[in-house]
């Protein structure tokens, strides 16, 4: 709860103007984080600097707002408004993972089947909407959008569901996938326009796909797949047949990022379905899977692609949020893609073009590709690391170097910064049945733990290493939820033992920490003279200002 709920009437004022001209994503102001990433970049910087190495010492919380799931509501907050397609009630404590917005001083919090509004000066509750579902993967729900007057947000059981800003009051709702197809949705919509983006997840034998939607009215505009699903599609000799293509995964469930000049929306695709037993699929690339794409947004037409794990094996899946940037390269500068992947390896690509320009890798211990790269610069796997009856010893383990933890980028030093693991496990083929695992094919993994999780930097231009901050004791996946970069020269970011801490952006030295459980990648705004810090644990939500 609240620890100031006295302003009540502040509050009620400031919910009044809500809204969000799409206009305003282009060139956000430091007073809002109005997109998943603050901006359509990825790159999770923030212009703002009052918050800086000699002011951080200060930083201290200025409210806490505990959030409670499910159709009840807490005595102090306004009645949860109930509705949904379903019977289930999933009232399992709150845990934030996705992006929080933040628009005229008004916070839009979202987890599986639920979505509230508080205040930002104070925490209080606004409104809280609950979805009774159908039931579904409740994994995680990595944040919401706003277009106008209107907050959007995917349930598990797969609708999109358009919200009033001001009320919480459902407008509409929409079936964005099958639930009969064991679709499950966490994905953050993203606007660009007149266009709500929007994506699913699917661990069975499905096609991946992205789709548009008219965010007033929720009619499809267009939907691309992520592999062939009918004949002549492109991509589909690198598949065995037809049937494995348009059943070949590829889903898109972590937002992309757009190039508002050439009016590309790039973003990564997942795993080829069966994961582990390929053997269905062919021995080609499996296209368009594990790979970045760039659509043209208005016609949902892809224009250029680019596969980091040709024919994974491994559930690797390049759904890694890309960072967009113009940075110096050999001499001049260049529109350019930067991507630490789930595999281990980082690629630095021309965002106009896809050209392959760098490979590097972000970790010592990855062991499942050769020492060299294939023509296009990306890792050529080695088959004995594929499962094998008698075992094999792979790096990373499933779940990957990296993952969907935001990555970010510091135009001040030049660097990328990837939440990072190493990990071992060895993984056993149990059945050669692609329906085994949950689809993603037969394999018994036993994980052979960690040698460490890392803050890693990365030079864009050589894919090297530049320096890395290993946290103290061995972290399991999962425990280091995305970073945020400032102006004031600070690298926010959750460690393992549940603190938020800021480093020095130049070299990773700690200057700072607050022990709360961090779940979400920290932001950051200004309001009413104030830069905030806000960051979820768990069903609570943080803010920090300083004194």
């Amino acid at each position: 709860m609240s620890f100031l709920a006295a302003s009540l009437s502040l509050a009620t004022s400031a919910a009044v103007g809500q809204s969000l001209d799409p206009s305003e994503i282009l060139k956000p102001h430091p007073d809002s984080w109005p997109t998943y990433s603050g901006d359509y970049s990825g790159r999770r910087y923030s212009s703002l600097d009052a918050i800086n190495h000699a002011t951080v010492k200060n930083l201290s919380l200025a409210w806490v707002s505990r959030l409670q799931a499910g159709p009840q509501s807490p005595p102090t907050a306004p009645p949860t408004i109930v509705a949904g397609e379903g019977k289930a009630e999933f009232n399992t404590p709150a845990s934030i993972k996705g992006a929080i917005l933040q628009v005229d001083g008004v916070l839009y919090v979202s987890t599986p089947d639920n979505a509230w509004a508080i205040d930002a000066r104070d925490g209080h509750q606004i409104w809280h909407y609950y979805w009774r579902t159908k039931g579904g993967t409740h994994i995680g729900n990595r944040g919401m959008a706003m277009w106008k007057g209107w907050v959007y947000m995917e349930t598990p059981d797969n609708y999109l569901i358009c919200l009033d800003a001001k009320t919480g009051k459902e407008k509409w709702h929409k079936e964005i996938a099958s639930f009969d197809e064991q679709y499950f949705s966490t994905m953050a919509p993203i606007v660009v326009g007149n266009h709500l983006l929007v994506g699913t997840g699917d661990d069975l034998d499905e096609p991946g796909f992205l789709q548009s939607y008219d965010p007033d009215t929720g009619d499809v505009q267009w939907k691309f797949y992520t592999v062939p699903v009918k004949a002549g599609d492109p991509g589909l000799d690198t598949w065995l047949n037809l049937d494995a293509a348009s059943h070949g995964g590829g889903n898109v469930w972590v937002p992309g990022s757009y190039d508002p000049e050439t009016h590309l929306y790039i973003f990564g695709t997942g795993n080829p379905s069966a994961a582990y037993t390929s053997e269905k699929r062919g021995p080609g690339a499996n296209l368009y899977t594990c790979s970045i794409i760039a659509l043209n947004v208005d016609t949902g037409k892809m224009v250029w692609y680019y596969q980091n794990s040709p024919h994974d094996t491994h559930d690797y899946d390049s759904a890694q949020t890309p960072i967009l940037i113009d940075g110096m390269f050999d001499g001049k500068v260049r529109k350019l893609v930067l991507n630490g992947a789930r595999n281990g390896y980082y690629f630095t690509l021309d965002r106009l073009t896809g050209e392959h320009l760098v490979t590097g890798k972000l970790s010592k211990t990855v062991n499942w590709a050769k020492d060299t790269y294939d023509k296009n610069g990306a890792p050529v796997r080695i088959p004995e690391k594929d499962f094998d009856l008698a075992g094999a010893l792979v790096s990373p383990a499933n779940q990957g170097i990296t993952n969907w933890m935001p990555p970010a980028y510091s135009p001040d030093t030049g660097l990328m910064y990837v939440p990072t693991t190493d990990s071992y496990a060895m993984y056993y083929l149990t059945t050669t049945d692609p329906r085994g695992s949950m689809g993603l094919g037969g394999k018994d993994e036993q994980s052979l733990g960690s040698m460490g999780s890392y803050i890693t930097a990365i030079d864009y231009k050589s894919g090297k290493i530049a320096w890395q901050h290993r946290f103290s004791g061995i972290a399991n996946y999962g425990v280091q939820p995305g970073l945020l970069t400032t102006a004031g020269k600070l690298l926010f970011a959750g460690d393992p033992g549940g603190n938020l801490v800021a480093y020095d952006v130049a070299n990773g030295n700690p200057l700072w920490h607050a022990r709360i459980g961090v779940t979400n990648a920290p932001e950051t705004y200004m309001l009413d003279g104030h830069q905030y810090i806000l960051v979820g644990a768990a069903d609570s939500v943080y803010a920090f200002r300083l004194n």
